[in-house]
């Protein structure tokens, strides 16, 4: 058994909660049991992902994305509704870390990401708030761009975008999981000859041809998946609790 606050506190003191200014509260969004001996980690808090937790008779949730964004409308009715009474009946806490988790230095989104490409050298891009929103690294040896992008639809399962911004052969990346389509130009200017996010927005496309830098779109919830797991699986080594990633499935 753990104890819900110890388990707060941890994951604040792990994270860092309180220094990066972020769009939802990070933490225990959803209080729930005290005493915690099973959670259950995912990407995001929807129902489909509280309905498995509360059929695996869960203690605890533990996402990536929670709820309370800024500007959402305060009012809890329908979907919201909800989620908090399948949550409160069921007495199951939930925690959610946004911009913490991507960030991390080992156990990040980012970072997760770098490691799953075999890439050297991973290091934040410089002069981004928070540190570690954008990563650069390098491949060992040159690759094409169709290349990166085969072995990213490998890795992910799922298949990828890819706009060429020029004929370059690829050694050094920048990425940024999730909705990070508008740093490109960060990564351009960095060196980056191809930028790895998870969206694409109309311009981006634009961007890329015209700074002639390579860009992959592969998924905002299949680059964001690596991160919490690994959270999940670093509670369980320091923990006498039972963890378990339970990834519903999202195409975009």
């Amino acid at each position: 058994m753990l104890d819900r606050n110890q388990l707060v506190n941890f994951l604040q003191s792990e994270l860092q909660t309180e220094t990066i200014n972020d769009y939802c509260p990070n933490g225990l969004q959803v209080e729930g049991k005290e005493q915690i001996q099973r959670i259950v980690t995912g990407v995001t808090a929807s129902q489909a992902l509280i309905d498995a937790a509360i059929k695996a008779k869960v203690d605890a949730i533990l996402v990536h994305h929670g709820y309370f964004w800024k500007g959402e409308p305060a009012v809890v009715t329908g979907m919201k509704k909800r989620r908090l009474q399948s949550l409160l009946q069921h007495d199951i806490n939930l925690l959610a870390y946004h911009l913490p988790l991507d960030v991390h230095a080992s156990l990040g989104n980012n970072a997760q990401l770098g490691q799953l490409l075999t890439l050297n050298n991973i290091r934040p891009v410089s002069g981004l708030k928070p540190t570690g929103i954008v990563m650069q690294g390098e491949f060992e040896t040159e690759h094409s761009a169709i290349q990166i992008q085969q072995k990213l639809e490998q890795l992910l399962d799922r298949s990828v975008l890819l706009h060429e911004g020029s004929d370059a052969k690829v050694t050094k990346v920048a990425w940024c999981t999730g909705g990070g389509q508008g740093y490109i130009e960060q990564a351009a200017a960095a060196g980056a000859q191809l930028f790895i996010t998870g969206e694409v927005s109309e311009q981006t496309i634009h961007v890329s041809r015209e700074l002639g830098i390579h860009f992959i779109a592969a998924g905002h919830h299949a680059t964001e998946r690596y991160g919490i797991k690994a959270l999940g699986e670093y509670v369980a080594k320091h923990f006498a609790v039972e963890v378990d990633f339970i990834d519903i499935d999202n195409p975009a």
